[in-house]
């Protein structure tokens, strides 16, 4: 569906996957400034959705040189037609046979030429045919049959079908949009797929930044995902190995990572950890670049002014409520910190309607350790609100990026501990170069999914505030250093520029 098109041309076409406009979070907030920032510039947005219900409305105000936004919802009734019987053609069908062998296979190979064509998923194999034909079937059933007979086949099927489905959804959406000159996407996925789609068949430039490892991050959702039931039995299991259906999924998201990694030029991360690991989950090494994320320095430099003499023994972690995040460590981390310190408060800032089976466990954990007195859920709440109230800003993920909070937090005087995940030890220890090393420590970094570890670090920079303040020194210098607005506009700007002067040639 198009919200609205503003009959002007699209410099940059943004593909957003389940985040700007609707969802808030560090990715929408990248989104948003990189759109204010550049108000010469026209932007697009195609938002691309799970199902409508698991939104709500717009949750930005919507800069004026926002010319286009699409909202598409993959699983949506929009993309379903009542099902009818086939036959399908045997030829047609070794090219999906070709396909699944290449999602398969551990060495990194071009992706087959065919497939990236729209016409391929339009005219050659329809949706239709993939979902209703005897030929699909037919494979569906050998390959069930020769990888995974102890699973349950409806297990198998259905997972097939959920998860090649929204391929075909993604090429009907790329085959409608043609007036923009760059696609930029924030992630791979679906996202990411798309903007590969719309670069290969439009020859236009497809640019990629990941803020966390998409391919990465969806391994650790299917390594810990309890709705896909292993039906092996203990006999039937090696040390070690995961179920086939498991695997499928993961191969399914490291295909069309490859697959983006391929059409995308350049192929952008916020630091460099996170380049290596682009390079490692197949990147050309020569496409890749990393560019920092800014923050507004004025801004946040307002709210230092704002905070009282006395350091808040209050530790805040802004956040969705979500496994990812971890909020269950950082719970649990809190009971042992408020042990030492009667007055210390967590406050767990986020909205909650993402994973609600989780939120509620994790006010169960709160209620169940006693800290109703010391952590409070206060849901979406403006950063410039909280940070002034806040002593310590804390995250306690398994997964990150680079967190656009421990930046703005330190623009505001806020020192940061962390866990060691995506580029929280560069920020906090300094990684940029051998300057910014040399500004020392501006909080702590700590293992992942250790309470004891995060609650130690939270008590020593309460109990020695000569410490809290040189690590709030420290956070400022770095910040107002390498963190800046002006230089993450500027960064984007040349690559428009660039991307746009190599498509002109």
């Amino acid at each position: 569906m198009i919200n609205f098109f503003k009959k002007k041309e699209i410099d940059v076409l943004i593909v957003a996957e389940g985040t700007y406009p609707y969802i808030r979070g560090g990715v929408s907030t990248w989104i948003h400034q990189l759109i204010t920032g550049m108000p010469d510039i026209n932007f697009g947005i195609v938002f691309l959705g799970s199902k409508k219900e698991d939104y709500g409305d717009i949750v930005y105000d919507l800069p004026k040189n926002l010319v286009y936004l699409e909202t598409e919802y993959l699983f949506g009734n929009s993309h379903r037609f009542e099902p009818e019987i086939m036959n399908g053609s045997n030829k047609k069908f070794e090219d999906i046979i070709k396909l699944q062998n290449w999602f398969r296979k551990k060495e990194l190979s071009p992706m087959p030429q065919n497939i990236k064509n729209i016409d391929f998923y339009l005219k050659h194999i329809t949706k239709k045919e993939f979902l209703y034909s005897k030929n699909s079937w037919d494979i569906i059933q050998s390959e069930y049959l020769s990888f995974t007979p102890e699973s349950a086949f409806i297990d198998y099927f259905w997972t097939v079908r959920n998860m090649h489905s929204p391929i075909w959804n993604v090429a009907s959406i790329a085959s409608k949009i043609k007036c923009f000159k760059i696609v930029h996407s924030p992630s791979t996925g679906y996202a990411g797929f798309l903007g590969a789609l719309l670069g290969f068949n439009y020859k236009k430039p497809f640019i990629l930044t990941e803020h966390g490892i998409y391919t990465r991050e969806r391994k650790i959702d299917m390594l810990n995902a309890d709705w896909l039931i292993d039906n092996r039995t203990i006999f039937q299991k090696e040390l070690g190995t995961i179920s086939h259906i498991k695997n499928m999924w993961i191969k399914f998201f490291e295909g069309i990572g490859k697959i983006s990694y391929e059409a995308a030029n350049p192929i952008i991360s916020l630091f460099e950890n996170a380049r290596k690991i682009q390079i490692a989950y197949g990147a050309a090494p020569e496409k890749t670049k990393v560019v920092p994320n800014g923050i507004d320095i004025e801004k946040f430099k307002k709210l230092r002014h704002l905070r009282k003499e006395k350091i808040p023994k209050v530790i805040t972690l802004i956040g969705r409520v979500v496994p990812i995040k971890d909020i269950k460590t950082f719970i649990k981390a809190m009971r042992i910190a408020a042990n030492r310190i009667k007055d210390i408060e967590g406050w767990i800032v986020g909205p909650e309607n993402e994973d609600p089976d989780y939120a509620k466990e994790c006010r169960l954990l709160v209620e169940t350790l006693g800290l109703k007195n010391h952590i409070k859920f206060l849901g979406f709440q403006r950063v410039e609100d909280i940070l002034p109230k806040t002593g310590i800003l804390t995250l306690s993920s398994i997964s990150e990026g680079m967190p656009l909070v421990v930046i703005e937090g330190f623009g505001a005087g806020v020192p940061a501990v962390t866990t060691d995940v995506g580029s929280c030890s560069q920020l906090i220890y300094g990684g940029i170069d051998e300057e910014d090393r040399k500004i020392g420590s501006a909080g702590e970094v700590v293992p992942i999914a250790n309470p004891s570890k995060l609650a130690q670090a939270y008590i020593k920079l309460f109990e020695n505030e000569n410490l809290w303040e040189k690590c709030q020194s420290n956070a400022i210098k770095r910040v107002e250093t390498y963190y800046t607005m002006e230089v993450f506009l500027n960064n984007y700007k040349n690559i428009y520029t660039e991307a746009i002067q190599n498509w002109q040639v």
